[in-house]
């Protein structure tokens, strides 16, 4: 195993990312090292690229990049009891405290001293990353494929944001088509949604929306209450039953709430760049209705209803994966990102081969609680 690798990385505090050397990185006593099959760019990765003011409040560069990612764990700590050098998996981006509020109340994903992979820590745009064994999630290689097993981590927000509510025999607006979005529309054609608007300003991802199940697609041109009125007489002239607007743009969040019907659903997932000013009293009070405003996903109740989904061939990915890279295929990868002629680009850190791994390093040790021994503190 060599000392030192290539990675992505965020080298300095400007746009851009490099691709440098580094070492390699070593597991310690509770974590293990995972050789990447595969790694999905982000839009949080297209944010430390351009480098803007969020980008410029949380990375403390040198970083490493990559939250999304699947591959195989090649070692493993001296303290790890339910993993094992050749399990094929992915993890949980977010790793937690475990003892707050929020992490002993089933709220880890609102952990206040979460470390995020690829922006608190050094991610997996690279050969090998370190992970702890607390967020490692085992994967059926035989049912997903490294370019699938890679979009897990994001598609569970989609499931996280959409499956909140009963969707079947709905009329749903997913105003937004970036890969949230488009991964929103495949999750209401699963789960019987009645009618599914979509609508997005880049003609690339309308097209995917279509193909992932939209009933109607529509490209915003004269503001809010055009998309409204167009929606509208869609639907047979009555609002939506369930908005989910996944873009954070400020005109696709007042279409949201205009386009409702009364009494129905409005869900918050895309994340304004700066404050919105909304309507309370005419919009939200007398409408009735209820509105959530969700991010990330439950850990690791999410991951259970992915699983369903992907492993048991419910939804289908593979027509959002735009492409897989090399390292030198980055920065042009984030360009496309940037004007929207892509939605899911896959990098694959070690050229596509999977690792070689002794027969005699794959045996599992088994953990003393499942043997029935006893376990001594």
């Amino acid at each position: 195993m060599p000392e030192t690798m290539l990675a992505v990385c965020k080298t300095k505090s400007d746009a851009g990312l490099e691709v440098r050397e580094v070492p390699r990185p070593r597991p310690g006593p509770e974590d293990v090292l995972v050789y990447v099959e595969a790694a999905s760019l982000c839009g949080t990765d297209l944010h430390i690229w351009r480098w803007d003011l969020w980008s410029q409040r949380r990375i403390k560069p040198p970083l490493t990049l990559g939250h999304e990612f699947c591959g195989t764990i090649v070692a493993v700590g001296d303290k790890v009891r339910h993993a094992a050098v050749g399990d094929y998996v992915s993890a949980e981006s977010h790793v937690t405290c475990g003892m707050c509020y929020q992490c002993r109340t089933g709220q880890a994903h609102m952990c206040p001293s979460t470390e995020i992979l690829g922006v608190d820590r050094d991610g997996a745009f690279a050969p090998y990353v370190v992970v702890p064994e607390k967020v490692i999630w085992q994967n059926d290689r035989a049912k997903l494929p490294p370019e699938i097993a890679t979009l897990q981590e994001p598609f569970g927000n989609a499931v996280f944001a959409t499956m909140n509510q009963s969707l079947s025999g709905q009329s749903v607006a997913v105003l937004g088509c970036g890969p949230i979005g488009l991964f929103t529309v495949a999750i209401c054609k699963a789960v019987g949604a009645k009618a599914i608007f979509a609508s997005d300003i880049h003609p690339y991802r309308i097209n995917l929306a279509r193909v992932m199940g939209a009933t109607q697609v529509f490209k915003p041109t004269d503001g809010p209450a055009d998309t409204v009125a167009q929606i509208v007489e869609a639907n047979g002239g009555y609002g939506v039953d369930i908005v989910l607007e996944m873009s954070g743009a400020p005109a696709a969040i007042t279409t949201a709430f205009r386009v409702v019907r009364n009494g129905g659903i409005v869900v918050l997932f895309g994340i304004p760049a700066k404050p919105v000013e909304i309507d309370v009293a005419e919009n939200m009070i007398f409408k009735n209705l209820t509105v959530l405003a969700l991010n990330g996903r439950r850990i690791f109740d999410t991951w259970y209803k992915t699983r369903w989904l992907l492993e048991g061939g419910v939804v289908d990915l593979r027509p959002l994966i735009t492409k897989t890279i090399g390292f030198d295929e980055v920065n042009d990868a984030m360009e496309m990102l940037a004007r929207g002629d892509a939605c899911k680009i896959v990098l694959l850190p070690n050229g596509g081969k999977p690792p070689d791994i002794p027969k005699r390093a794959r045996v599992r040790t088994p953990h003393p609680n499942i043997t029935g021994a006893p376990v001594h503190r």
